[in-house]
């Protein structure tokens, strides 16, 4: 059975856009390396897609099309979906919003995982992790729950933490911030260091 590994990078862009805009429902894709170790794919990117309009409309197209190709160039596997829920209360796929963009992502990526913030686990000083994942069963299609797990487990908590303490959402960029100005970089780089020089004091 497959199982997924999320390093910090992927995991904090997760919970820093769901954090950024805690009144809407907020949505975007994974990437992971394109040979699983083992049974366990990892993932090691996300990124943020919309939080206006999540559905599959021209500009999911677009965005989803642009994402692949920098999957590409990066070699690595469009392998995931996430979403966190408008509704405290609501974090099954079943009420996901924007499913189908999920489904789209496993008819080519068999070991495509589905990724719902636990809205009750978000917080400023994380001790768990604030995600349910799922994966598909191939006979019957459904989502079922799915074994995870974060790198340096301790070490991504204490690091997403501190920098939600310092508001360090309010500056991730997702595909909508992109389409109201083509300068902000919906790859979110600038995450990039920053991550690593506090994951190194930990």
């Amino acid at each position: 059975m497959t199982e997924y590994q999320f390093n910090e990078r992927a995991y904090a862009k997760i919970i820093f856009h769901a954090a950024k805009y805690p009144h809407l429902a907020v949505n975007g894709v994974l990437l992971s390396e394109k040979a699983p170790k083992g049974n366990t794919v990892q993932i090691v990117d996300a990124i943020p897609l919309f939080h206006q309009c999540l559905y599959v409309t021209p500009m999911a197209e677009i965005a989803l099309t642009q994402v692949d190709a920098y999957a590409e160039r990066e070699n690595l596997l469009l392998a995931g979906y996430y979403v966190a829920p408008e509704n405290f209360y609501d974090s099954s796929v079943e009420k996901a919003p924007a499913a189908k963009i999920a489904e789209k992502i496993l008819e080519n990526n068999k070991n495509a995982c589905f990724v719902v913030v636990d809205n009750k686990l978000m917080r400023l000083n994380q001790t768990q992790a604030a995600l349910k994942v799922f994966s598909s069963s191939g006979e019957t299609g459904r989502w079922n729950k799915a074994n995870f797990s974060l790198s340096q487990s301790k070490a991504t908590l204490q690091t997403v933490s501190e920098l939600l303490q310092r508001g360090a959402m309010r500056e991730i960029v997702d595909f909508d911030n992109h389409l109201d100005n083509p300068e902000n970089d919906w790859t979110n780089q600038h995450y990039n260091h920053n991550l690593k020089q506090l994951m190194a004091m930990y």
